[in-house]
């Protein structure tokens, strides 16, 4: 057989149907892109062995919004948003987005995607909604040719505006598309990569930016679309733009989505963190999921998002980095940490109790394959994809925590990269490196994209 067996492990983090529970002293076997088995004793002739003594294995985690392309603005002091006012910070940074050239989008993928492999993210969905005229059609092409090197499972998310500045978006012209060359281009893209089969690695997200960016037309448009072709739908949600597309249309945006058909199980918004508890209760009803990103609060000093509320009324919950307009790094083990960590900063506002630290582990896996519309990845059980990472604990970071490895990393906070990560039955980092790609050689071709930027 192929595969790999790891001996030994010291705990494995597993889901056999009843909610994720600790294995202590057992063996985890893969055979080609799945788990084959987990128990004691397990032997499998002809797969790769190795040595988990002291490791902790855990399901790989799932990002459910990112923005790759902003990897290119990180740590600028000038855009610093404790300087500047959102006007102000959006009038620097989106003349910056619109310079970026196809080979920025790539460099930027693999830089955001790189990261995130290291820290245990065995698949991603990137909101791609920046498209410059100069730049071409073909960045999200490019986005999966990135995830094919370094071996990540993807999901596009097709993403655009529509709407132009004049009447009352935040966007520049020159990255403004039609509405029917942004379907267009969704219809072309998930034709051509979109894999619906059980492992899939490439799949497409149809994701217009955000309602208050976009016409009417293209929120329902790409209702249509994604549900003639059975994708996700996804958009930014209840991040400051309620009041505006109100003012606008006479809705808040939760209504808004709801009225058009742009909600429902098959649909994910990001953020959320302005929803009244009636519109939180709507998203229970309809099914719809939310991608919490916890670490924009720290920057952006938004309020914090209500989780035990969502918890409590059963919304479908997931994780993401975002991009690092207001997240500088694409670490979404940090995200957890950060995620359960805010929460309990604002317990005493809260009506609800903050969820065990547990759950905000299995929100960054199960819960991001259900905002994705998977049952194939999230968690480790026979018959799973082989996505996970290990971590060896045999180190003095870990001494007094390893008595409960389903708190670790929500809790305590796990610093540095994995010990390795594999994606689909193939290990992609270990040992500090990738398995496949000479990492000084991305470093230096990122670095060099990165420049033509202050040409």
């Amino acid at each position: 057989m192929t595969g790999v067996l790891f001996k030994n492990c010291a705990a494995v983090v597993v889901d056999f149907g009843n909610g994720a529970e600790t294995l202590r002293h057992v063996d985890l076997l893969t055979e080609g892109s799945a788990i084959r088995a987990i128990g004691p004793n397990l032997s499998a002739s002809g797969a790769i062995v190795k040595d988990a003594s002291g490791w902790f294995i855990y399901p790989g985690l799932v990002n459910t919004h990112h923005h790759f392309f902003q990897t290119f603005v990180r740590n600028r002091a000038d855009l610093d948003w404790t300087k500047l006012s959102v006007i102000e910070w959006l009038d620097l940074i989106y003349p910056i987005f619109s310079r970026l050239t196809e080979d920025c989008f790539y460099h930027s993928s693999l830089t955001a995607m790189a990261e995130l492999i290291k820290h245990g993210c065995t698949t991603a969905m990137d909101h791609q909604y920046c498209f410059p005229r100069h730049a071409g059609k073909r960045l999200i092409d490019r986005q999966f040719e990135a995830a094919d090197l370094l071996g990540l499972r993807f999901h596009a998310g097709r993403g655009g505006n529509t709407l132009p500045k004049s009447e009352g978006s935040t966007i520049p012209d020159e990255m403004l598309e039609t509405t029917d060359e942004f379907i267009a281009d969704c219809e072309r893209v998930i034709d051509t990569y979109h894999d619906p089969s059980r492992f899939s690695m490439r799949q497409v997200v149809v994701a217009p930016c955000q309602p208050v960016n976009c016409y009417k037309d293209t929120m329902v448009q790409s209702v249509a679309l994604a549900r003639d072709k059975g994708v996700v739908l996804h958009t930014h949600v209840g991040e400051g733009e309620s009041p505006v597309l109100e003012a606008r249309t006479g809705q808040r945006t939760v209504a808004y989505l709801e009225d058009i058909g742009f909600a429902g199980r098959d649909t994910f918004y990001a953020h959320c963190w302005e929803l009244s508890h009636d519109e939180l209760k709507r998203l229970a009803a309809t099914g719809t999921g939310v991608s919490h990103c916890p670490e924009p609060v720290y920057l952006v000093g938004a309020e914090i998002t209500d989780i035990p509320a969502m918890q409590s009324l059963g919304v479908r919950m997931s994780l993401g980095a975002d991009g690092a307009a207001s997240n500088d790094n694409s670490n979404l083990m940090h995200c957890v940490h950060s995620a359960y960590m805010l929460q309990c900063l604002a317990a005493s506002t809260r009506q609800h109790p903050v969820p065990s630290p547990a759950t905000f582990l299995d929100y960054a896996t199960k819960g991001g394959a259900s905002a994705l519309g998977r049952d194939d990845i999230g968690h480790l059980a026979p018959g799973m994809a082989a996505d996970l990472f290990a971590i060896d604990t045999r180190r003095m970071d870990y001494v007094g925590t390893r008595h409960d490895p389903l708190s670790l990393i929500p809790k305590v906070g796990i610093g540095s990269p994995t010990d390795l990560t594999m994606i689909n039955g193939q290990i992609v980092w270990e040992d500090g490196a990738f398995t496949n790609v000479d990492e000084r050689d991305l470093f230096q071709d990122a670095e060099r994209a990165l420049a033509t930027l202050d040409d």
